[in-house]
């Protein structure tokens, strides 16, 4: 099977490049070669390789940014997943799209299903829910993965963030009123594959087992890294002043992949765990 992932450089297409290299023939494009907001470009490379699936793990991933720059985001989160399809859809090839806990608003008190209404509260949310919004009425042969709070090897993350504030000896202050579910995006990698072959359509919640506050991250994160005696300070979100607004709760339920039989992915507790002691350790 030809696979082509999309932001193959990224913390999570990095990932992809080496569980689906592994087992499959594949492809990998990033910027400068393929720019996801030209529909001409997306055209022209699917054409060319013309491959079976199609994995898309580019976006304008920072949250704070899109606020001020919403335009781009919508490019780039909005239409650029539309090119993709119509892309997919000319050669016939599944398109898997990764999405986000933020098109929910936070306000429901327990986990997300995948049929609940989305509210996007920022320009992030707004701009992947467009996204998601383009795949589905472009191509019925897709798959969309709405995940949450992604740790991995490459690239900034809270975890290899807060580690690196620990190691400098001052204590910290982390937000203790939102909950989500943190993801190894290896985990994520593998569970792709795991859907793909599996003939998975549709959109789905996948994410790391069980839920936190960034705080209790924090905790774990630390307690892993052997920096227990740095002090963490919980605070609220108001305290914590950001240009975008977060969801207090963005806790996603995997109720489409429990209702269909398929796996879920191990504790977020033993994912940040391995990734901590794999990456982080020896890497700093």
């Amino acid at each position: 099977m030809k696979v082509l992932i999309v932001g193959c450089l990224g913390m999570l297409g990095s990932d992809l490049m080496q569980v689906f290299g592994s087992r499959e023939d594949v492809l990998g494009l990033d910027l400068p070669d393929i720019d996801i907001s030209e529909p001409d470009q997306c055209r022209r490379q699917v054409r060319d390789l013309r491959p079976e699936v199609i994995i898309n793990a580019a976006a304008m991933t920072d949250v704070d940014a899109c606020e001020t720059r919403e335009s781009e985001a919508v490019r780039v989160n909005g239409s650029g997943p539309g090119h993709l399809a119509d892309a997919a859809a000319e050669v016939g090839a599944l398109l898997v799209h990764y999405s986000t806990d933020y098109v929910f608003d936070g306000r429901k008190t327990d986990a997300y299903r995948e049929s609940d209404p989305a509210a996007p509260v920022s320009a992030y949310g707004r701009s992947k829910l467009i996204g998601e919004e383009r795949v589905r009425s472009t191509w019925q042969g897709h798959l969309i993965l709405r995940t949450s709070w992604a740790f991995g090897r490459n690239g900034k993350n809270f975890i290899r963030t807060i580690i690196g504030a620990a190691r400098e000896g001052r204590p910290l202050r982390v937000v203790n009123d939102q909950r989500g579910s943190p993801t190894y995006t290896r985990d994520l990698a593998l569970h792709t594959a795991l859907m793909v072959n599996a003939g998975c359509r549709g959109t789905y919640h996948v994410t790391n087992s069980g839920s936190c506050t960034w705080y209790e991250l924090a905790l774990r994160a630390l307690e892993c890294a052997g920096l227990e005696r740095i002090p963490v300070i919980p605070v609220t979100t108001a305290d914590f002043p950001r240009p975008a607004k977060r969801p207090s709760n963005s806790v996603l339920a995997n109720s489409k992949l429990q209702r269909e039989g398929l796996p879920l992915m191990r504790p977020w507790p033993i994912a940040a765990g391995e990734y901590i002691n794999n990456c982080l350790r020896i890497s700093g």
